[in-house]
């Protein structure tokens, strides 16, 4: 009998899994490894929601194992020197992992795939498991990867994704694998009180549900602020307990507008990771220039402070940062809106928001949070790298009678209507219904003018 390893990596499910279906072809068994990898928390990533979140998922893959017949080893420290003792000790002749972008993920690989095979084994990297095209398999002329979103989605669009496969029905795990003992959401400090709940199974219900009575409309209501009408998958698709394969066949399907702009969502995201494939340094610095000389941290630790704990006086922007310490996850509207108002109206480099997103996003995923930052900020791949979003005018545009800025800022709770979106302007009795709530920090026009004068705009 020959044993195979899977190493789980952002991938924890059981449906469309080619890493685990290749590794169950033929008579053998396996063994389904996670590593609590300590380089991540060495580099600062584990925080606490997506902890918190990545136990759900732990506990869930564990059980859908068990119900196969098999279980899930978790071990923890360095990847590659624990895949390699769990190989060894399962007499194991391969080992099946997905393929990722970072720059961090490459080189783990390379280290793997270098140890392995000076013990003998091999190392399989399947492509299509955490995107639907993988990076590198489109690219323009004479360049190794898109700069542009248009021309990318014009040739990602005429790929077929590869077949969804099925769930294994049995899963042998030979005998004397020693595991750590899973983690628990419960014993984790610092955690969203709103965090959602991790797994396959509660990936695949919310899908459900998404595909029945939400997709349909979703070009329509995608930016409805308070309308929630957007799917909440992301943090199913960066722990990979939703299949992107699936997503987009399962969309593809159901046909329609809504469906159409849910899948050029899904496309984004597969843009950002072959953009992070082939610029890993850009997860740290500008993709392209502008020569900013951003205020430091030092000089603006006020206004950044505020902008983090809700206090700008903008209440749209309180509004989604209070969102994402609650529920660990913010609209995808409110964060183009955040990360413009820091790095455009604050002019704060876009570094210490997505470090700031990072803490808290229960999907905080390398390639989305940090290339989203910097096509906000300009330093990316957006064509437009000058625009502003002003606060107000998008706020009233996306949020018109002001339901999303009442949820969250309870200061304001008592303000009718879009007038809640311009508290300053309040006089009279109302205006000792917002005394609670604070004078915005900086004027709009100056901050757009501070702007401007740093990309030489005027």
């Amino acid at each position: 009998m020959y044993v195979s390893v899977v190493l789980f990596t952002a991938d924890l499910r059981l449906h469309d899994h080619p890493p685990l279906r290749a590794a169950l072809d033929g008579p053998r068994q396996v063994v389904p490894l996670f590593v609590r990898d300590r380089g991540v928390a060495d580099a600062g990533f584990a925080a606490p929601n997506r902890l918190a979140f990545l136990a759900d998922c732990l506990r869930d893959l564990d059980a859908g194992l068990r119900e196969r017949g098999g279980r899930l080893v978790v071990r923890s420290g360095d990847v590659v020197e624990e895949v390699c003792a769990v190989a060894a000790e399962a007499d194991a002749d391969e080992v099946h992992m997905a393929a990722d972008v970072s720059g961090y993920a490459q080189q783990r690989e390379r280290r793997l795939r270098r140890a392995l095979e000076a013990e003998g084994r091999r190392l399989h990297v399947h492509e299509s498991v955490t995107t639907v095209v993988p990076p590198g398999r489109v690219t323009p002329a004479y360049a190794d990867h898109f700069a542009v979103f248009t021309p990318y989605f014009r040739q990602w669009s005429g790929q077929r994704p590869r077949d969804v496969l099925g769930a294994p029905r049995s899963v042998r795990v030979p005998p004397g694998i020693g595991s750590d003992e899973l983690p628990s959401r419960a014993s984790l400090p610092g955690v969203s009180p709103g965090l959602a709940e991790g797994g396959e199974t509660a990936g695949r219900r919310r899908l459900a549900a998404w595909l029945r009575s939400g997709v349909a409309a979703y070009a329509d209501r995608n930016d409805d602020l308070a309308g929630d009408a957007t799917s909440r998958l992301s943090p199913h698709l960066h722990f990979g307990t939703l299949s992107p394969v699936e997503l987009v066949h399962r969309a593809r399907r159901a046909g329609g507008e809504g469906a159409e702009a849910f899948v050029r969502q899904v496309a984004w995201r597969d843009f950002h990771r072959q953009v992070l494939a082939a610029r890993p340094g850009a997860a740290r610095a500008d993709y392209r220039s502008r020569h900013d000389r951003w205020r430091s941290e030092r000089t603006a630790r006020d206004d950044i402070e505020a902008w983090r704990e809700g206090r700008t006086g903008y209440p749209v922007v309180d509004a989604a940062m209070r969102q994402l310490r609650h529920e660990g996850w913010m609209h995808n509207r409110a964060r183009l809106l955040t990360a413009s108002f820091l790095t455009k109206t604050l002019y704060v480099d876009w570094r210490v928001g997505a470090r700031y997103f990072l803490e808290w996003l229960v999907d905080g995923d390398l390639a989305n949070n940090q290339l989203n930052w910097q096509w906000v900020a300009g330093t990316g791949t957006d064509t437009r790298p000058n625009r502003v979003l002003n606060p107000v005018t998008q706020a009233k545009r996306h949020d018109p009678d002001g339901a999303y800025v009442r949820r969250w800022v309870p200061e304001l709770a008592e303000v009718a209507g879009a007038a809640v979106h311009e508290p300053w302007r309040t006089a009279g009795p109302d205006r000792e219904r917002v005394a609670a709530y604070p004078e915005p920090i900086v004027d709009l026009a100056e901050g757009l003018a501070r702007f401007r004068r740093a990309r030489s705009r005027d």
